[in-house]
């Protein structure tokens, strides 16, 4: 064995650093569990204090392990502020942490007087430093700690709730979505199938996150996870436990149009051999801090190829998507056509039942479905001012690729969703030979790609736009 005690030999020196590695979990293990929520509005009289203690975390002495240690007493301090603590952290994190302007000013300098090549490259690296924040630093060693990048995305959730308040507060959300942007490439997500078998804090996430129809119990849960369902989730390696989204999916024959029965737990389980479509019936995001860092349309690709793997009796991919805007929009164009929006034949009495319609109790007949689709066709071919359909569900998998399909009424008897759209669902197709030529010509010119049925339809209500 080796006398110098700085070389240690392998087997000690693993230990030193398990043991280093370890002091820094225990220190971070309050930021996700059991931190000491004293819930202080970070006074002003330590707004000094905190600025010197991010100040040491960004610059500080010692090594990558003191380092790790400061980044996690910082945080489990963070964690514990309340509301306005943390909002007061993230301005002095966005004020005193940003970009120094003097040294960008000076930058530019150099490199407008840079007299050769070499000067004008040192001087462009100059620059590209002093257009780095430091808080970025900072934001990276959380990264670096266990369970840190969870941190950071709750944290991103409270800074989404304040970065209108100021320019620096928007810029600093700008920093840290960019940086999460590189985290959650979909290059480093796991799709992974969810079963009755998965652990049961993962299914109980499912119950908490699931953000379009409810589950209401577990054994609501165990219905959704049967033979003939499907549940599939992204996962990111740094959050193995949580979640970033996730689709489930019901194996059935032709396209379904009424939830209701696809969420009925008494209905009988179906046969997934004798399935030949799977229908995506709800799409959950899980994070809020991840707004903006889109991967929901990835979800939907990978589920897909993954059911056409397993399943190979399917034939088509199809959603059977809320409408969340359609009662509003239907309300307010009542209210300004009058008569106007209801000139077919027929058209008056459900004119004189749109109060009815309100309250849930109106008959389901051909009639009125008929109005309910003609008026969903004249909804579908609005466009806002991007020259985009007004329907925020539409625009999501119009621009992944999803064809416009068929309009379903009614098909969502439930509270909610006679609040958002009057019971209509529709549903969007996903041809897996034709999702990328979708999706390019939306992006490139806004083509909208629709059913034959429903193109017709819209263009018979088109003329009630005049």
């Amino acid at each position: 064995m080796s006398s110098d005690p700085l070389k240690l030999p392998p087997p000690q020196r693993e230990t030193f650093l398990t043991r280093a590695l370890d002091r820094v979990r225990r220190a971070w293990q309050d930021v996700r569990e059991g931190s000491a929520a004293i819930g202080t509005d970070l006074p002003a009289a330590r707004l000094e204090a905190v600025r010197r203690q991010i100040a040491d975390c960004i610059g500080g002495p010692g090594g990558e392990f003191a380092a790790r240690a400061r980044a996690a007493d910082l945080g489990r301090l963070y964690l514990s502020f309340d509301d306005t603590g943390r909002r007061r952290f993230l301005t002095l994190l966005a004020e005193r942490f940003a970009t120094d302007g003097d040294a960008m000013a000076r930058g530019v300098d150099a490199w407008r007087d840079a007299g050769t090549v070499e000067a004008r490259v040192k001087a462009e690296r100059r620059m590209k430093e002093a257009l780095t924040p430091p808080r970025l630093r900072l934001l990276r060693q959380f990264n670096a700690l266990p369970q840190g990048v969870k941190f950071l995305v709750d944290l991103r959730a409270d800074l989404l709730a304040v970065r209108d308040m100021s320019p620096q507060l928007a810029a600093l959300d700008d920093d840290l979505r960019e940086l999460l942007e590189s985290w959650f490439d979909l290059g480093f997500l796991d799709l992974r199938q969810i079963t009755w078998q998965s652990p049961a804090a993962l299914l109980e996430k499912l119950i908490a996150y699931e953000a379009v129809h409810e589950i209401k119990s577990w054994e609501d849960l165990r219905n959704r996870l049967e033979s003939d369902r499907r549940c599939f989730a992204l996962f990111h390696p740094r959050m193995p436990e949580e979640p970033l989204a996730f689709v489930e999916v019901a194996l059935v024959k032709g396209l379904a149009g009424d939830v209701q029965a696809l969420l009925d737990r008494d209905a009988p389980t179906g046969d997934p051999e004798t399935a030949d479509t799977a229908i995506f019936y709800s799409i959950s995001n899980t994070q809020r801090g991840l707004q903006g860092v889109s991967f929901g349309e990835h979800l939907i690709k990978k589920a897909a190829e993954a059911l056409a793997h397993d399943v190979p009796g399917l034939k088509q991919f199809a959603t059977l998507s809320p409408v969340p805007g359609f009662r509003r929009w239907l309300d307010k164009a009542a209210a300004k056509h009058a008569g106007a929006i209801f000139q077919q034949p027929g058209d008056a009495d459900r004119h004189l039942s749109l109060k009815s319609l309100a309250q849930g109790d109106i008959a389901d007949t051909p009639g009125t479905r008929d109005f309910i689709h003609r008026m969903a066709g004249w909804y579908f071919a609005q466009r806002n001012r991007q020259n985009q359909p007004i329907d925020p569900v539409a625009r999501f998998h119009l621009r992944n690729g999803a064809r416009l399909e068929r309009f379903n009424w009614p098909a969502d008897r439930s509270a909610n969703g006679w609040t958002q759209s009057y019971g209509l669902m529709v549903n969007y197709l996903y041809n897996l030979n034709r999702v990328e030529t979708n999706h390019e010509s939306y992006v490139r010119d806004g083509t909208v790609v629709v059913s034959r049925p429903l193109r017709e339809l819209t263009q018979r209500t088109h003329a009630l736009e005049s």
